[in-house]
């Protein structure tokens, strides 16, 4: 066996393989991956405002809430990207955010932050041409907000929890601002409770799983360590209840004054509290650490919001 030449080095094992530089193609998808097109259901909630005051849309405002979505899905991606970008180091030690675009280096840093920055200042800038300065200062605000919660907030206890709630609310509120629709009491109430239940039980579940597995959890959400099960139980208890109260509430002032043969719109409580309490059950089983999951897969809770839909239709056209 010939031995290796004294002072000769092997330079295909010296040098490490490098990643091959990114195509327009490669980068694009890399980009669309970082924006986690699975989190765009969310903005959904765009809708609900319009839904809450029964409005019959025209034409136009279809469109234009058409475009109200396409705007905060843009301010999210910019979010999205620009934290993948400053925490790409930390995420390259992690076992599976490691294989985010950024991380892996399939969309370099500097792109990344390129990419977010345009968004964030063109989405803000488009609401302000096509549909009025109130939605530009709500789209605005949102991503200095979100932008704050990855530099700092999230480290804050209790804060991440509200400012993650607010960014729901404000994606409920937007849909109202941009038709011009005064936004009720009780809608904001409602709303703001329904996302700080969400968002309570999706980190009790993230707890319980972290306390499964013995704190393996803990780098990538590193100040859930510090609350208790009990506390956030307590949170997401409190906000179911104070949400069904507040609709009920809401449900029967309004349904008093509509009349009609069937008093839909409080028959309708009987469906949302329903929906509140099956929720309530994965919250509680500590399988609620992916909203969308819940939302989209239960066919029970499906049905009962399909329920819930029927007797506000029926609600809104015999009002």
């Amino acid at each position: 066996m010939t031995e290796p030449t004294a002072g000769v080095i092997d330079k295909s094992a010296a040098v490490p393989a490098l990643p091959a530089p990114a195509t327009a193609l490669t980068l694009a998808i890399g980009l669309l991956r970082t924006a986690r097109p699975r989190q765009w259901v969310k903005n959904g909630l765009v809708l609900a405002a319009p839904l809450a005051a029964a409005r019959l849309l025209t034409g136009a405002q279809v469109v234009r809430l058409g475009l109200v979505f396409a705007l905060f899905t843009a301010c999210s991606a910019a979010v999205y990207l620009i934290n993948d970008a400053r925490d790409a180091e930390a995420d390259r030690a992690h076992p599976v955010k490691c294989l985010r675009p950024v991380a892996s280096g399939a969309v370099p840093i500097g792109a990344a932050y390129t990419a977010g920055a345009l968004l964030a200042v063109l989405a803000p800038a488009v609401a302000a041409v096509t549909c009025n300065a109130d939605t530009a200062a709500l789209l605005a605000s949102y991503v200095a907000m979100q932008l704050a919660y990855c530099m700092r907030l999230k480290h804050i206890l209790v804060v991440d929890l509200v400012i993650v709630t607010a960014g729901f609310l404000m994606r409920a509120m937007a849909g109202g601002l941009a038709l011009g629709i005064t936004l009720s009491r009780w809608f904001l109430i409602t709303s703001g409770f329904c996302a700080l239940f969400m968002v309570a039980a999706k980190r009790y579940s993230e707890l319980v799983l972290m306390a499964g597995q013995d704190g393996e959890l803990g780098a990538s959400r590193a100040l859930l360590g510090s609350y208790t099960t009990g506390y956030l139980r307590f949170v997401w208890q409190l906000a179911a209840g104070v949400a069904v109260l507040a609709y009920c509430l809401w449900a029967m002032e309004t349904g008093g004054r509509a009349g009609g043969l069937l008093p839909w719109r409080q028959l309708s409580m009987i469906p949302f509290t329903l929906s509140v309490l099956r929720y309530a059950v994965f919250a509680d089983a500590g399988s609620a650490g992916e909203p969308e999951d819940v939302v989209l897969r239960d066919r029970a809770l499906a049905v009962i919001g399909l329920a819930w839909g029927v007797l506000y239709v029926l609600a809104v056209v015999n009002r």
